[in-house]
């Protein structure tokens, strides 16, 4: 039996204090830019283990809870799974619901992305992370960082 994805998931935006925000190259779509996102891996996980989770499995970060802290923005997007992912989920599943994260870390944390999963990284400065992100969520979060933040 195959198992299908669960179509709920996190957005963990990763930035320094003077908001440089890092972004990943999607391995299975080179030149699709993104922030750390990620499905529940059961029904019943909790939102803040999944962004830990995927923060840790796709960029080598650990949350620690201490020096470096998710924030759960309260901020969930529905949105339209895009037609070339759909085969992941369920017959029928056309929908997704994204949790937003971010997460502060020094500039010179070390990443270590997942071959699997991304290509390559940057930091850039939050306007142009904004621009490079082919989701709109995603690109929105990023847009709403400042305020998140004051």
């Amino acid at each position: 039996m195959r198992a299908y994805k669960i179509p709920e998931s996190v957005l963990v935006v990763i930035h320094t204090s003077d908001l440089e925000v890092l972004v990943l190259e999607r391995a299975d779509r080179p030149g699709f830019w993104q922030s750390v996102t990620g499905s529940l891996d059961a029904p019943d996980e909790p939102l803040l283990l999944t962004a830990a989770r995927e923060l840790f499995e796709e960029t080598g970060i650990v949350a620690d809870g201490e020096r470096i802290r998710l924030r759960d923005w309260q901020l969930s997007n529905i949105y339209e799974i895009y037609p070339v992912w759909r085969h992941r989920y369920a017959p029928g599943v056309t929908h997704n619901t994204e949790h937003v994260f971010s997460v502060c870390v020094p500039r010179d944390i070390p990443i270590l992305l997942s071959p699997r999963e991304h290509l390559r990284h940057a930091w850039l400065p939050w306007l142009e992370a904004a621009d490079r992100c082919f989701s709109s969520s995603n690109a929105e979060a990023i847009l709403q960082l400042p305020h998140h933040l004051a």
